[in-house]
């Protein structure tokens, strides 16, 4: 374990954004964010192809980010007994209902090449490139082969980092952090539930509805809509 973990402390060291994006996450929408990856091949030290690197793409899809609170989140299954331990403590520290971001992302990887040249000159190649073609969401990284994905996760964490600020302020600017009186929940939730209710007369799973409103506790306010929607 300890090998692994010093293995992946190197991956995350070695890690180099080489080119941002050019816009952070969407706040009420999809990001589909295009990464190439930048590696000198794992078998360098075996062989003599001084002059060749390994060059991955792919795209990384973000949905857009939903509001949550401690209490629905202890509410979502999956988590170990220590996660949720520490979902209880922000719930006592913050507030069974103070609203965070939750985002979810999809990982689509593409093709892996091997090209002649160093990392730096790649790299930076790749990122004219995207820079002729005015392309602006897109990364370029540079990590160890082996693990490359650490690399992208690396960034990715820290890429939702700096969007969440900017992302809960645009949403708190428009309201939808706000607690709506007696239900005790922020606006936004409110807002998604309606979508739903909008979305399974038009073909949603209407489980899909119905778990979510269990899971913020509402289902017994919106019962008689809900199963309406069966009538």
């Amino acid at each position: 374990m300890y090998e692994d973990f010093h293995r992946i402390a190197r991956a995350v060291g070695l890690t180099r954004v080489i080119r941002t994006p050019r816009q952070q996450l969407a706040t009420f929408g999809t990001t589909n964010l295009k990464y190439y990856i930048v590696t000198e091949p794992i078998y360098k030290d075996l062989e003599t192809q001084a002059n060749e690197v390994v060059v991955r793409d792919g795209q990384v899809t973000a949905q857009r980010p939903n509001i949550v609170t401690p209490s629905y989140m202890l509410n979502l299954g999956g988590f170990s007994a220590e996660a949720r331990e520490y979902m209880e403590y922000l719930s006592d520290k913050f507030g069974v209902n103070s609203a965070g971001l939750l985002y979810q992302y999809s990982n689509n990887p593409g093709t892996t090449e091997i090209v002649d040249g160093n990392v730096e000159g790649v790299a930076e190649k790749i990122s004219q490139d995207l820079d002729q073609r005015d392309v602006g969401m897109a990364v370029v990284l540079s990590g160890l082969d082996e693990l490359w994905d650490v690399s992208l996760f690396k960034f990715i964490y820290e890429f939702t980092a700096s969007s969440s600020v900017s992302n809960a302020r645009e949403m708190a600017t428009m309201g939808l952090l706000d607690p709506v009186p007696n239900l005790d929940v922020p606006k936004g939730v409110i807002d998604k539930i309606d979508e739903l209710f909008s979305q399974v007369k038009t073909g949603l799973e209407p489980s899909i509805l119905h778990r979510e409103l269990l899971r913020w506790g509402l289902f017994e306010y919106y019962e008689t809509r809900f199963l309406a929607l069966f009538k």
